[in-house]
């Protein structure tokens, strides 16, 4: 087997950094050269000189950063290999938002896998998650604990019909609130969704972009002051704004146990994997190391004991197999 670089991706103040193939993957800050998972704003800012993602991972970024130059940008398809610096690199389907990926490293016969952000759960609106073996995986552990199992996505979004009062949902605009929109198009045919205004462009690329057409009406102030069976999408900050709204069932879609308390409906959907999930996806890449970022480790340290070498991405050792 040859060596495992374990400084291979380093987590500098700009992001991760893979100094033998000179790029930043999913930089917080404007770099040189980055490599971009997906469009959500904890991976993809603007500035870069280049950016390499996938078409639906551009798509979003042009609409968000208008000021990046066209020229930046170096769209891959999935399964297309190309290199940096002697680093060879491939995007895979994460099945976390549209246009989502993993990220396959491939140096000095040494397969290192990103995932970024990613999700087992079935979602029509991107692409699903595709499995490939990879000598070290750097997974992201979100909700990394064995106590956190997501619940049935389709139980959880029927919920919604044990009321016909109106319903005010927060999510996230881009991903959440599509997937929102497309599981009660199935699963709640009875309510009509509405979109918040920063909500409703993003519906708008998914429609011209995507898999399934999602359908809504754009809100306006008159949308839920009548009748019943409407469900209002929101972003969150526009939701927390709103704790005081009346007449409306307060619900907000998330893992998160924190986001939950205080809603009139717990409605965990969540677009990250869990603890089982993560053990299944570990079982299918058959790593040899883990390495973890955004999130915590530790259970996972301690389920693997001496099976398996895991750490946080910021432990310096050196580890050759």
């Amino acid at each position: 087997m040859p060596e495992i670089y374990s400084d291979f991706l380093v987590e500098t103040k700009l992001g991760f950094y893979c100094s033998y193939g000179d790029f930043h993957i999913d930089p917080k800050y404007p770099v040189k050269t980055a490599v971009v998972s997906h469009a959500h704003g904890d991976h993809a800012v603007p500035g870069h000189n280049d950016i390499y993602c996938t078409n639906g991972t551009a798509t979003f970024m042009k609409f968000r950063f208008t000021k990046q130059k066209e020229k930046t940008y170096h769209i891959k398809d999935y399964s297309e290999s190309f290199e940096l610096n002697n680093v060879k690199i491939t995007f895979i389907p994460a099945g976390h938002i549209l246009g989502s990926a993993q990220i396959l490293l491939e140096y000095d016969g040494v397969r290192y896998l990103y995932t970024g952000d990613y999700k087992l759960q079935t979602d029509v609106t991107c692409e699903p998650i595709a499995f490939v073996e990879a000598d070290v995986l750097i997974t992201e552990t979100t909700f990394a604990d064995p106590s956190i199992i997501h619940p049935d996505p389709i139980q959880e979004i029927k919920k919604l019909n044990t009321t016909s009062l109106n319903i005010m949902l927060g999510c996230y605009s881009l991903g959440k609130a599509q997937r929102i929109t497309q599981m009660v198009n199935e699963y709640c045919p009875d309510k009509v969704v509405y979109t918040h205004h920063n909500i409703t462009p993003i519906h708008r690329i998914y429609n011209e972009n995507g898999f399934v057409k999602l359908n809504y009406e754009v809100y306006n102030r008159k949308a839920l002051k009548d009748g019943e069976n409407k469900i209002y999408l929101v972003p969150p900050m526009t939701f927390h704004n709103y704790f005081r709204a009346k007449n409306v069932v307060r619900v907000f879609a998330s893992g998160w146990k924190r986001l939950q308390q205080y809603n009139d409906m717990t409605l965990y959907i969540s677009d990250h994997i869990d603890w089982n999930d993560l053990l299944y996806y570990i079982e299918k890449v058959k790593p040899k190391q883990v390495w973890t970022v955004h999130g915590e480790g530790s259970h996972l340290k301690e389920y693997f004991g001496e099976r398996l070498l895991v750490r946080n991405i910021k432990e310096k050792i050196e580890v050759s197999i």
